[in-house]
């Protein structure tokens, strides 16, 4: 894998990126990135993602995107973290072993603190007690070891918040019954989401890139299945993309009959500036990814500063009234939400760094 150094020392630059580490060990093929945005809230966190990046470029592509994201992410939820994100090259079916995450637990306690590891795509719990036997530096820790438990409900709670603030502003209450929601992937968050529309009586319409999974949870929570390939063209009050990212493009905007998008996948936007562009040309409502999907980030936060569940659901809670923060703003400055939400966050940032 070649990468032209200056170009990425370039994409540090415009994204405002503190650090990019590096971690290769051939003994238990080890291949590791960490990003680091900005620790001007606190130390960075972020999940630890294994895929088969076609290049080590895509690779840092992704820390860099994903670093940033959390940055704002934990800004807006009022937390004292900064954004961070860590990458293992490799197939996590196939290359995962006990000795490649502990190497890696060690490489993350060589950075002294200043990044905090978490679950993403191609990790899972297991893998955090692997790398717990060499750092202390890891958060989303199953609760037989004092962490905060599974994080896909917490996550789910947020994007459901982030939903009722977005319906509420539409249509002047934020009750659901009714509503036709169209959840795409329905994984650990998609389940959880479903369950909690399904019990406001929401109409939910699933899509899972398995058809097994689909059917399984449409008949679990009395669902409707769609095709997960076009669920985004479904005429529906919101469409909840709780898979995978880029699903929101210039492509895929025109073809859309939905009225708000809000859903917990990562990086929904594709070709930002365009898209944007055309989901206020259509009157779509988009509630950013970064500031509804909070809630896993919130639920590693308590675990470190040791809250209990009851401060955990208030910090979740409160993505309602920062959604509803953003939308005000976003119509008062004339901006789009996605503007709105960067620059709170980034104001927030700035505040602090007065002080700092």
């Amino acid at each position: 894998m070649e990468v032209n150094n200056s170009a990425v020392f370039d994409k540090m630059a415009i994204s405002g990126h503190q650090n990019l580490f590096f971690c290769q060990d051939m003994v238990v093929g080890l291949q590791a990135i960490v990003a680091i945005h900005d620790t001007t809230l606190g130390p960075a966190i972020g999940g630890v993602r294994m895929l088969p990046y076609e290049s080590l470029t895509d690779a840092i592509d992704d820390a860099l995107r994903l670093s940033e994201a959390i940055t704002y992410k934990a800004s807006l939820a009022g937390l004292n973290l900064g954004g961070g994100s860590a990458i293992i090259i490799g197939n996590h079916r196939t290359d995962k072993t006990e000795a490649l995450m502990r190497r890696f637990g060690k490489f993350i306690e060589g950075l002294n603190g200043n990044f905090i590891a978490s679950t993403d795509i191609g990790t899972a719990q297991k893998d955090l007690e692997y790398m717990l036997s060499e750092t202390d530096y890891v958060a989303g820790l199953p609760a037989s070891l004092n962490g905060g438990g599974d994080t896909t409900l917490f996550a789910a709670r947020g994007v459901f918040y982030g939903i009722k603030a977005a319906i509420k502003e539409l249509y002047g209450d934020d009750g659901l019954a009714g509503r036709k929601i169209a959840v795409q992937g329905v994984g650990g968050v998609g389940e959880q989401l479903v369950a909690m529309l399904r019990a406001e009586n929401a109409r939910v319409y699933v899509s899972d890139m398995t058809e097994e999974r689909k059917m399984k949870i449409a008949a679990k929570y009395k669902a409707e299945p769609i095709t997960y390939s076009t669920s985004f063209e479904l005429d529906a009050d919101v469409y909840a993309p709780c898979a995978l990212g880029g699903t929101v493009n210039p492509e895929t905007v025109p073809r859309m009959r939905c009225r708000i998008i809000a859903g917990s996948a990562n990086n929904q936007l594709k070709e930002e500036e365009e898209t944007n562009r055309l989901l206020k040309e259509r009157n779509i409502l988009y509630t950013p990814d970064f500031l509804i999907n909070a809630g896993a980030l919130i639920s590693c936060y308590s675990e470190l500063e040791g809250y209990g569940n009851d401060r955990t659901e208030a910090l979740i809670k409160n993505i309602y009234s920062a959604t509803r923060h953003v939308i005000q703003k976003s119509v008062e400055d004339h901006i789009t939400t996605y503007e709105a939400a960067k620059q709170l966050a980034e104001k927030r940032i700035f505040d602090i760094k007065k002080i700092k």
